[in-house]
């Protein structure tokens, strides 16, 4: 029987190493596909994996056995339960307005832009485009320099000759892209999800390995219903919440 295979992970020393792998393992199979088999490799084979004793692999099998995502059969082996799978995230809907506010207010260094290839995980956003216009930046706090999230903007090519990129070093994409002359913003769907740093997440946001961020994807329509602007933003999880207020009426 073929059996599950987890991403593999950088390990940071300075954190358990049991808790990192059972979070690294936990969000393999939470992000896993449907067809992926649900069995799981050996201890040992997961240890090598891992680079992790035996012992540390059985410390982090357990915490993901306590928390009902996979279940233990002797001699039978490990295996992830059916039903675990990823929970639909929260989706954020307000005015173009409060998006904008949302977004501003902090100095943002252009760490670099330019064509780039339609990323695999937002194609369904651009089904006849292969090529996008990307713009990766850092936002920091004014008052004492501290990076607070980094944020990537694909946009659509022929918008691109129209932007000025000095203008995202004070302004979201969002407002720029709302004064450009002849372009309209609809709709901007917010879809906001817990992850764990990644090695260069936690690079630029200075934060260790691992660290619970918020990660935040932005997707702007045109009257039309075309994706203008897909924005993937990662915020550091101990400097941002996000708060929904239903009214009753």
């Amino acid at each position: 029987m073929t059996s599950f295979a987890p991403d593999s992970i950088v390990l940071n020393r300075k954190l358990p190493l049991w808790y990192q792998v059972s979070q690294s393992l936990r969000a393999s199979i939470l992000g896993r596909s449907p067809r992926d088999p649900l069995r799981l490799p050996t201890e040992e084979q997961l240890a090598g994996h891992y680079g992790v004793s035996v012992l540390t692999m059985r410390q982090a099998l357990k915490e993901l056995e306590d928390e009902g995502l996979i279940t233990r059969h002797r001699r039978r082996g490990t295996f992830i339960e059916p039903s675990a799978r990823r929970g639909t995230p929260v989706r954020l809907l307000g005015s173009v307005d409060a998006i904008v506010a949302q977004q501003s207010g902090m100095a943002a260094e252009l760490l670099a832009h330019g064509p780039a290839p339609v990323p695999g995980e937002l194609a369904e956003y651009f089904p006849e485009l292969t090529e996008v216009a990307a713009y990766h930046r850092l936002r920091v706090d004014e008052k004492t320099g501290e990076p607070t999230n980094h944020a990537r903007n694909y946009v659509r090519p022929e918008l691109a000759a129209r932007i000025d990129p000095a203008d995202l070093a004070r302004r979201p994409m969002t407002k720029v892209l709302q004064d450009l002359p002849g372009v309209g913003i609809a709709r901007i769907t917010d879809t906001v999800q817990a992850r764990l740093a990644d090695p260069e997440t936690a690079r630029l946001l200075e934060v260790p390995l691992l660290s619970p961020i918020l990660h935040y994807t932005g997707v702007t329509h045109d009257p039309d219903g075309r994706v203008l602007d897909v924005a993937v933003i990662h915020y550091r999880g101990d400097r941002f919440s996000f708060t929904v207020t239903l009214d009753a009426t």
